[in-house]
């Protein structure tokens, strides 16, 4: 049942789930797109390429929280303190609405509902064997290691070096947590997992 699943019912649930979903969500969506547009200058979306399964890169979809052209003046690891941080981005990054418009990455079938989360290139290749479990499976909006580090740019405000600080310590701690879940894929698994972010958000 398990391997039947995440074969083939996996990709069945996240397309049924992300379309009720996005219709119950839409009442959120709508002002927070409003909001963002008429808020700061540039676009609605932060588009930004991610490692998926396979090592495949693809786009990956968020609601633009950060200044324009933030990824060329600052690290690629943010925490909650980053001058680049927009007013609205500070409350959509706090309560994880920007990773919303990632439902189209899931209907696109870049990502899955639940998985380990996309990381971008830079961090992949410095733990790319590691990684060879990892992106087994398609990577996903939600799993343990997010609920783990919902907190986390909080945590990186600590650090100087914010960068070497996620490699060294962050990274191989989600990684974990990464095995954790892909060893262990069921549908009841995935259920309770989206009702876990949803009760943390």
């Amino acid at each position: 049942m398990h391997n039947l699943y995440r074969d083939f019912g996996k990709r069945l649930f996240d397309i049924v789930a992300t379309i009720i979903g996005g219709v119950f969500l839409l009442p959120v969506i709508i002002p927070i797109a409003i909001w963002i547009k008429f808020s700061s200058k540039g676009p609605l979306f932060y588009i930004q390429k991610r490692v998926g399964k396979d090592f495949k890169e693809f786009d990956l979809y968020k609601f633009r929280s950060m200044v324009i052209d933030a990824d060329k003046v600052g690290p690629s690891v943010t925490s909650g303190d980053d001058p680049r941080i927009t007013k609205v981005g500070a409350i959509i990054r706090r309560t994880k609405i920007d990773e919303l418009p990632q439902l189209l990455n899931v209907l696109k079938d870049d990502m899955s509902l639940v998985g380990p989360r996309p990381e971008v290139m830079k961090f992949v290749s410095q733990k790319k064997e590691e990684y060879k479990k990892v992106l087994s499976v398609k990577p996903g909006i939600t799993d343990n290691a997010a609920i783990e580090f919902r907190d986390e740019e909080t945590i990186m405000e600590q650090y100087k070096d914010k960068e070497k600080a996620y490699i060294d310590f962050v990274l191989p701690k989600k990684i974990e947590l990464y095995y954790k879940y892909i060893d262990n894929i069921s549908l009841i698994g995935d259920i309770k997992l989206i009702l876990r972010t949803l009760k943390v958000m």
